[in-house]
């Protein structure tokens, strides 16, 4: 291998590569990884294995910028799915993650991705490509999927270690992802919820771009609550405030818990919670007891469970992920059910908690238009797909393509109905 070739390899384990090597691409620091290169040519050499994709490249070395933490796409996380078996072959997620290495064996750039026989815990839906495909005759799974397990959440999916040179290292997983998927023979390759970066270099590599649309809060600088709803029209400032105050009659009282205030009597509390509403919601809950355990030892400090008790006993709450400028909510669960207390506990605490914290945006998960009324304005999400089958693609982009406009469409006309005052709603439209 001469000094200027890359190795790009796949691991069907996470935790067979170092969290360290793992996190300074998905976490990075400010320290530098500095590479010896002179221009951005890539050249690619495939067996049969991919442990020989070769990437050339020849590119000046950069120095890194401050990323922001994303605390899904951290080794403790992923490694706590893969361990606990909720995202595991047996659950239909086979790991497939992308290593590239420059010539002495440093980890320059990781992408997560999995091996699929269906398409569950995405969230960015497919079934209807899958049963038009197979209706024609083709074969739609096992496919490829680019993601976070179970986690709707923008976040960087071709993970670039600091010093390395981004759009080389983008590039070189984004091709070897389109070299795998040939490899596997496999019907398509999914990236979910991605960064306008990633989405580009995913873009120049021929995948197709798709866009959805989620409700995410931002901070413009508040003191406190109060002054956040001074930013709100006063018919929608009373309601939520009636929400407050009534979500919390009945002797209820509220706690969010992080660090080492989440016990193991609470995670077993928000377990129940998690299973009695996620069997409703999706027939199946995606995550087992083993996984919440695994986080309240690994990353407890990045975690915000707001719990709810009355007559002694947990009755409720909802588990965020505290990012470096973002919270994210994600599950909510119940065992009784009172009013509004499912927006105090998913929604108004979490702009509590980031109010507090200085944190820019709270992301309260996927779909709801409910959310709207609560300050959480409408924002785009990305993904990008390439299908190998050129009939089939062609299919899906001229349905792509309609789907991009009405998503636009309806983004405007949400934007309009927002909560906040009419000299602001345009300027709250506007944040990213």
């Amino acid at each position: 291998m001469s000094d200027d070739t890359f190795s790009l390899r796949v691991e069907s384990d996470i935790t067979a590569l170092p969290a360290a090597a793992w996190d300074a691409c998905a976490a990075p620091s400010t320290s530098t990884i500095r590479l010896e290169s002179t221009s951005n040519t890539l050249k690619y050499r495939v067996d049969e294995t991919l442990d020989d994709v070769q990437v050339v490249s020849e590119n000046d070395s950069v120095q890194p910028e401050s990323r922001p933490f994303n605390p899904f796409v951290s080794h403790a996380f992923l490694s706590a799915l893969e361990e606990s078996g909720s995202a595991s072959p047996s659950a239909g997620w086979l790991p497939q993650h992308l290593v590239l290495e420059d010539p002495s064996g440093a980890v320059i750039g990781v992408c997560p991705a999995y091996l699929k026989s269906h398409s569950q815990g995405e969230y960015v839906f497919d079934h209807g490509w899958a049963e038009a495909f197979e209706r024609a005759g083709g074969r739609y799974y096992p496919k490829l999927q680019v993601s976070v397990p179970f986690t709707p959440a923008t976040g960087p999916r071709l993970l670039v270690a600091p010093g390395a040179d981004e759009e080389t290292v983008r590039a070189a997983l984004a091709g070897g992802l389109v070299t795998l998927a040939r490899m596997r023979k496999v019907s398509s390759v999914h990236a979910t919820f991605l960064t306008e970066p990633d989405a580009q270099a995913l873009a120049d590599e021929g995948f197709l771009p798709r866009t959805d649309q989620q409700f995410h809060w931002h901070n413009r600088g508040y003191g406190d609550f109060e002054e956040f709803l001074g930013d709100l029209a006063s018919r929608k400032r009373k309601q939520i405030r009636r929400e407050r105050r009534e979500a919390v009659e009945n002797g209820i009282t509220i706690h969010p818990l992080t660090g080492t205030d989440i016990t193991e009597e609470a995670w077993d509390a928000f377990f129940d919670f998690y299973m009695e509403t996620g069997s409703r919601k999706w027939g199946r809950p995606y995550l087992n007891r083993q996984f919440y355990s695994l986080i309240g030892e690994r990353m407890a400090d990045r975690v915000l469970l707001v719990m709810a008790k009355r007559a002694g006993r947990w009755i409720a709450g909802a588990i965020n992920f505290i990012g470096s400028d973002t919270l994210y909510g994600r599950h909510w669960g119940a065992v009784e059910h009172h009013p509004f207390l499912h927006f105090e506990v998913c929604y108004h605490q979490a702009i509590d908690f980031a109010i507090t914290r200085g944190l820019a945006t709270v992301e309260a998960g996927a779909q709801g238009e409910h959310k709207l009324a609560r300050g959480y304005m409408p924002v785009t999400t990305r993904s990008a797909h390439y299908i190998a089958d050129p009939q089939f693609r062609a299919a899906v982009a001229n349905y792509l393509e309609r789907e991009r406009r009405y998503v636009a469409e309806a983004g405007e006309e949400l934007s309009e109905l927002g909560p906040f005052r009419h000299t602001l709603r345009a300027e709250a439209a506007d944040e990213p």
